[in-house]
């Protein structure tokens, strides 16, 4: 037997903040009349930890974080002590047995990946640490591996003085004591009593062991529970919400919540448990319930391990490294597995089984974060990341479509752009990857359907492109849906390297030149001066300005349909990117309403107006009198301008443009709820006035008349409620 020092790494083990992991009983070992005190464990692997973040999971409401300090590998072991004190505590006492730590090359037998030694160590004079070798901790447990009363014993110590027998106790209180063959077979001494209640019949003394139930099988999982506190919620909420409450309706919510209240006093569902075991056929274990506190704290971090370094994998495959790895962890888990982190790497049944039983009893608890304190965000699912993928996505789309169809028109980019992002399609990019083989998800039906796992995966794509574009940038997420969307490297060298626009070709340098000779240019200048930006390709803003219904003519080429096609997605990346960063706690529904209130017709109106766009609109009215422009066609000259912006300069034009004409409005928007428009206002007014039991009366819209054009038409609109008229409208 050897300890394969030269082969193996050595790291120690830590986890911060101690809270609950330091205690006043810890398990000490005496040796050679010193006292070894046990502070956790040592890894050893097979493989250096590399470019392995650090390990982050939230227990008792804290948020801790698992650190591994590569040190000089001690030579007091051997690897056969470790797999036995492995099998020992893992299997025998925690009942860890799905936890496997071999490879797949060893299905069966083969050396394990990582070896865990316990650390018991005395501090010396001169600041060091002595670590107590393998072989004394192997001969402490076979000392301490006898019965906590043995049978022969038991007349004498019922005999004993009171002061003896609470010494006793006292000594044995945080202990863990063992019963093979019971499930489960070890629990944590909380207290131990000797009473004899029949005086006749000698009885073993009782163990006392203050456990917690779990949530699931507490009151909060109780599917009658869940159901009452349903109803409960809603005619809450109605009642809140009534104009005239009814006594009988107070009634009602007075005994739902005497039903609740009842279900939580019941001895079968609340939380917090006693339990009374005969001390018969338990055996003593030396260990205490600091070790298997630090223990059920290594299969989060060896599940931790093994992912990260089977997504190195993945960085070949994807032609990019991540240097931030937690966030390659977060852009792979998905939204609707919140738990993910909380993976034991096996059955989290048999690691939610130990916790509570051989845990430590008193534990702290916190219940946020520190106030005005701004933190990294705490979202650790691809929610966040696919709600930023997904504009990056269509952004790249829309752009190379854009410009590799110079002929096309809106219409056939938006169907060939609707093809390339579908999920149908998405989905099988990220087949070409591999990534349902690196997901995240936690143990349940959800992903068993194959559409649904499709859906997923694309949406673990998004979040990937999401990843890439927010460490590396744009031209690395553009690289990377290139090369996955062909496989030829032709077809990749037509997609990634595109033309330039129609304009720019004519007039390679500048197109200055010719605001000499034509009026238009000539006009556009003054916008120029307005806005601060000199155009080098002037007439690409005059292709902006240029509305539908101005023939084809030989200074823009067409009119501004398309650039509307690829503002409206660099407008939406701009957004979606500047709420990511400044929003790191809302989720993506948040975001999204946000970004709905940026980038909207009327707000886009408002700022073309503000601009003054409209009087540089190149309509092909001969008066040139000022045209009355709607809210649409205004929306779509900033779509339009914002495209130009882009094509002539880059997207840090744009950014700076947004931040000072679009998210400047955002407080405003935020204090008026400008996304909840006054249909949706309606809608959930009336459905605070359903009836409890009955189905909600939803507002009904009626269309009276139709007048004008097609291309102008105005329409009014009456809105019922309950079969009455409540209101009528009139608008394009």
């Amino acid at each position: 037997m050897n300890n394969n020092s030269g082969k193996l790494f050595h790291y120690r083990i830590t986890v911060s903040p101690p809270t609950n992991f330091l205690t006043d009983r810890p398990t000490v070992i005496e040796y050679d009349d010193h006292e070894y005190l046990f502070e956790g464990f040592s890894v050893y692997s097979h493989t250096p930890l590399t470019n392995i973040p650090l390990c982050r999971v939230i227990r008792f409401n804290i948020d801790y974080t698992i650190h591994f300090i590569e040190e000089m590998t001690p030579e007091n072991y051997c690897v056969r002590g470790l797999e036995l004190f492995a099998s020992y505590l893992f299997q025998d006492v925690l009942e860890l047995y799905d936890w496997n730590l071999t490879g797949p090359d060893f299905e069966v037998a083969g050396c394990q990946r990582f070896h865990f030694m316990p650390r018991f160590v005395r501090f010396l004079p001169d600041g060091g640490k002595e670590v107590l070798s393998m072989h004394q901790v192997l001969l402490y447990l076979l000392r301490s591996s006898k019965p906590l009363v043995p049978e022969e014993e038991i007349a004498d110590m019922l005999q004993w003085e009171e002061l003896a027998w609470q010494k006793y106790a006292e000594e044995c209180k945080g202990m863990i004591v063992t019963n093979p063959g019971m499930k489960p077979s070890s629990v944590r001494i909380d207290q131990l009593d000797r009473e004899q209640f029949n005086p006749d019949v000698i009885t073993f003394p009782v163990i006392v062991h203050f456990g917690i139930r779990p949530a699931q099988l507490s009151y909060a999982g109780d599917p009658q529970y869940q159901k009452l506190w349903k109803s409960y919620v809603k005619l809450r909420h109605l009642l809140a919400n009534s104009p005239k409450v009814k006594q009988i309706d107070k009634q009602k919510l007075t005994q739902r919540e005497e039903a609740l209240q009842k279900i939580r006093q019941k001895n079968t569902m609340r939380r917090e448990v006693t339990v009374e075991l005969s001390s018969q056929g338990f055996w003593k274990t030396g260990i205490r319930s600091d070790v298997c506190q630090h223990a059920m704290m290594l299969p989060v971090l060896t599940h931790h391990i093994r992912y990260h370094q089977c997504l190195m994998h993945l960085d070949e495959l994807i032609g990019y490294v991540f240097k931030e790895r937690c966030l390659l962890q977060v852009r792979h888990t998905g939204h609707d597995s919140p738990s993910h982190h909380l993976n034991f790497g096996m059955n989290p049944d048999h690691a939610r089984t130990p916790s509570p039983t051989v845990a430590s009893a008193s534990r702290s608890t916190e219940t946020g974060r520190s106030p005005h304190v701004h933190e990294e965000e705490r979202i650790n699912h691809n929610e966040r990341l696919e709600f930023l993928g997904d504009a990056v996505v269509e952004f790249l789309t829309s752009v190379h479509l854009y410009y590799l169809f110079p002929g096309l028109e809106e219409g056939g980019l938006a169907t060939y752009r609707t093809a390339i992002v579908q999920n149908q399609h998405l989905a099988m990019l990220a087949k070409k990857l591999e990534l349902d083989r690196f997901m995240l998800y936690a143990h349940g039906p959800d992903l068993c359907r194959e559409s649904d796992l499709r859906h997923a995966m694309a949406n673990c794509f998004e979040a990937l492109i999401g990843a890439v574009y927010l460490e590396g940038g744009l031209e690395e997420s553009r690289q990377l849906f290139g090369r996955l969307l062909f496989n030829t490297q032709g077809l990749q060298e037509v997609w990634l390297n595109y033309p330039a626009h129609p304009l720019q070709v004519q007039e390679p340098l500048t197109d200055r030149q010719l605001i000499e000779t034509s009026p238009v240019l000539q006009k556009l200048t003054n916008f120029e001066d307005c806005i601060g930006i000199l155009f080098t390709h002037v007439r690409l803003l005059a292709r902006a300005f240029t509305l539908r219904t101005v023939g084809f003519n030989h200074l823009t080429l067409g009119h501004n349909q398309r650039m509307e096609f690829l503002g409206d997605s660099i407008m939406q990346l701009v957004a979606t990117e500047y709420l990511f960063i400044h929003f790191p706690d809302h989720h993506e529904g948040h975001l999204t309403l946000l970004r709905s209130s940026l980038v909207n017709n009327r707000t886009q109106a408002k700022v073309a107006e503000e601009l003054g766009m409209q009087d540089f609109a190149i309509t092909n009215d001969k008066t040139k009198r000022p045209v009355a422009l709607r809210t649409k066609t205004l929306a779509d000259l900033l779509e339009s301008f914002i495209a130009a912006l882009y094509i002539d300069k880059d997207l840090e034009y744009v950014h700076t443009f947004m931040n000072v004409c679009f998210f400047p409005r955002l407080k405003e928007f935020i204090l008026n709820q400008d996304w909840n428009d006054p249909k949706s206002q309606l809608q959930q007014c009336c459905l605070t006035l359903r009836t409890e039991g009955k189905e909600p009366d939803i507002p009904l819209y009626k269309t009276l008349q139709t007048v004008g054009p097609s291309h102008a038409r105005t329409y009014t609109v009456a809105v019922y409620f309950k079969g009455e008229r409540i209101g009528c409208g009139k608008g394009p």
